[in-house]
């Protein structure tokens, strides 16, 4: 992916854990690239295609001089985040922060904190099959939303779909939604739970009836196993309630484990 990058752009602000830091100040630098396609721009010769690095600046600048923090690990943090939900054009940015002067009784030449963070794509599945089920679906979506570092950037048709696993109970409304997140996997799982608790969601029986389900089924093409969350979602291959969905909001997706399209999968299961 194209970058812009920014290099050692001096600030004079007030972050540190001792008291005559954050009184006096002291000179930071920020090395920056980020991560955008720069073709639109570079074809059309137009500033508002890419991002404008003069006002990036601007921003790193009056970020650093108007917050006080403990750690740089805080400003790259708080700062990563601002820049990429300010600058939409950028899907991921890059930052080190350096601190030449920290109280540190040694010789040193430079302190400094690295770090990477980026937009994900990630697939969230969407059920209910108790009281009015399409309220707890808007409302999810509405959360969802309303979320920070969560953005919803599609949502499949919601279907009636009878219910999975054996248990005898009334049918679901069934959905997907694709989100952009800058949250980690666990950290969007806390807030799918959190959703899920706020529609009085109990979880007494396994695969049992429930006020509203939230499943991250996907999250970019990563595969993971714990305790409490595996990506993708196990058993999706014999569920149509999600692959219906999945196939009509991104068909030639690529299952990272099975190595093939959602609409391969749906065909693959059948009727």
């Amino acid at each position: 992916m194209d970058r812009i990058e920014i290099t050692n752009l001096r600030v004079f602000a007030h972050h540190g854990v001792y008291e005559e830091e954050t009184t006096r100040g002291q000179d930071f630098y920020v090395n920056m690239s980020l991560y955008l396609d720069t073709r639109p721009a570079g074809l059309s010769d137009e500033l508002e295609k890419s991002v404008d690095y003069g006002a990036l600046c601007s921003f790193i600048d009056s970020f650093m001089k108007k917050n006080t923090y403990k750690l740089i690990e805080t400003v790259a943090e708080n700062m990563s985040r601002e820049i990429l939900v300010r600058f939409p054009e950028a899907e991921r940015v890059k930052i080190k922060i350096s601190k030449p002067h920290a109280p540190i009784p040694l010789p040193f030449d430079n302190v400094s904190v690295e770090i990477e963070r980026e937009w994900h794509t990630a697939f969230i599945g969407l059920g209910s099959n108790m009281g009015d089920r399409q309220e707890y679906i808007d409302y999810a979506l509405t959360q969802l939303e309303e979320t920070q570092d969560v953005r919803i950037m599609q949502t499949s048709k919601i279907i009636e779909t009878a219910p999975y696993g054996g248990v005898e109970m009334d049918p679901f409304l069934n959905g997907v939604t694709k989100v952009r997140t800058l949250l980690t996997p666990v950290e969007l799982l806390r807030v799918c739970n959190e959703i899920e608790d706020g529609a009085k969601r109990e979880r007494g029986i396994h695969w049992g009836p429930r006020t509203l389900d939230l499943d991250i089924l996907f999250y970019d093409k990563m595969i993971m196993e714990d305790p409490d969350l595996t990506i993708p979602h196990a058993d999706m291959k014999n569920r149509h309630f999600v692959l219906g969905p999945m196939a009509e909001l991104a068909p030639g997706f690529v299952h990272p484990v099975y190595g093939k399209t959602m609409a391969d999968m749906l065909e693959d299961l059948g009727n």
